[in-house]
């Protein structure tokens, strides 16, 4: 009982300095979330959950890495791997956490697109959201030239070379990035410097930004329908909770995500124990040699779809195709020049460009794999061809679109 009182104290205490009990209010007891959403609203919680496992799992290789050419390969792959104490499993966790986290921004972001959720007043949910994309690209692409590997060092030299922007050969701005003419200690200082704490505490801001964003036009739901949420918001309170439409975060919500998260865990940790080399590339776990070219040089699987966008071009276009690529996905608000808030299975034309522009992405990142010869190029010249054909229709497609 007098722990009960002390606790009850120390509550009263900081809500007057905090106002605790308002922000719970606000941001969870009464942030109303619409009844008719399915599984695919849980993702930015898992999104969330991953970033946190991240951050934890990065906290502890922190504690061994060392970010030196001559010892950052030794320190992941014999000190790390074999020498501290379950130095494997939190190199396993981060490496697939890094890896999943992708694969559940571009289902909240496909889900985002079928359901129309940067529509009518939620554009900066989009924008945000696109921000956090591009922030947690960097953050991986930082993050893959810590182990010093020979595509850490190789994929460095390639990507960096894009700042060259082809014949205008700004070739002073790749030194200055990279800090030397080639991948070496100063490269690795600096990007070490973005992974540990630049880009993670701007995808911290931005994730306050995308909830802030998030907030205020509420969520949408999956029947696009329009909800008068202070109305419903209002039967929740007075206790007709079957006839509201809407629920709230905390606890309703929340005991769905927690839900959802739960499945989400199964999965992740199977892949951890039993199939974590997928997001650990072979070739990497050669020491990074600046006089050994890898025969086929290629990122992670996260970026091969955009990577692909450049090959088919000789390097001026291609570079153009794939800066476009880059940007393209944050202009959708604005080129869906359709009113209806809607799924696209009830947008005629637009639920065929959604499924041709998903499965053309799916193809981009298959080929992105494959050495660019034979068929393969063939293939992936025309899904980039696609790609942007399906851009330039979407103002058309979706400006006559019928009311439904």
């Amino acid at each position: 009982m007098a722990q009960f009182e002390k606790a009850n104290s120390l509550h009263e205490w900081l809500d007057q300095r905090l106002a605790i009990d308002t922000l719970e209010r606000v941001l969870a007891k009464e942030y109303w979330i619409p009844k008719n959403i399915n599984f695919l609203w849980a993702m930015g919680m898992v999104l969330a959950f991953t970033f946190g496992i991240l951050l934890v799992s990065g906290i502890f290789l922190l504690m061994y890495y060392q970010p030196n050419v001559k010892l950052a390969f030794d320190s992941v792959n014999y000190t790390i791997m074999r020498e501290v104490e379950f130095g494997w499993l939190w190199r396993h966790v981060h490496a697939v956490a890094a890896s999943v986290v992708f694969l559940i921004i571009y289902i909240h972001m496909f889900t985002g697109i079928y359901y129309g959720s940067y529509k009518k007043g939620r554009e900066m949910i989009w924008i945000s959201g696109m921000l956090l994309f591009v922030t947690f690209s960097a953050e991986a692409f930082s993050g893959y030239m810590l182990p010093w590997g020979q595509m850490s060092y190789w994929a460095g030299m390639v990507i960096t070379n894009l700042f060259s922007v082809g014949s205008l050969e700004l070739n002073g701005l790749v030194e200055w990035i990279r800090g030397d003419y080639v991948p070496g200690q100063a490269f690795l200082d600096r990007f070490f410097m973005l992974h540990v704490l630049l880009l993670p505490l701007a995808i911290l801001g931005l994730i306050g930004l995308h909830f802030g964003a998030l907030r205020i036009p509420h969520v949408n739901n999956q029947d696009g329908e329009e909800i008068d949420f202070e109305a419903e918001a209002a039967k929740y309170k007075a206790g007709n909770k079957k006839e509201a439409k809407v629920i709230a975060f905390k606890p309703d919500f929340l005991s769905k995500d927690m839900f959802v998260l739960s499945v989400f865990l199964i999965f992740f940790f199977y892949l951890v124990f039993w199939h974590y080399s997928f997001a650990m590339d072979p070739i990497n776990f050669d020491p990074a040699d600046p006089m050994k070219t890898p025969p086929h040089i290629y990122p992670e699987w996260y970026f091969l779809w955009s990577y692909e966008i450049l090959r088919p071009f000789p390097k001026d276009p291609g570079l153009v195709a794939f800066g476009i690529a880059q940007v393209i996905f944050f202009l959708i608000p604005f080129l869906d020049r359709s009113p209806n808030v809607a799924p696209a299975v009830r947008r005629g034309k637009f639920n065929i460009w959604f499924w041709v522009m998903l499965v053309d992405v799916i193809v981009l990142t298959v080929m992105g794999k494959l050495p660019p010869e034979g068929i393969f190029s063939t293939i992936g010249l025309v899904a980039t061809v696609v790609f942007f054909a399906l851009w330039i229709s979407l103002p058309f497609i979706t400006k006559n679109e019928k009311a439904v």
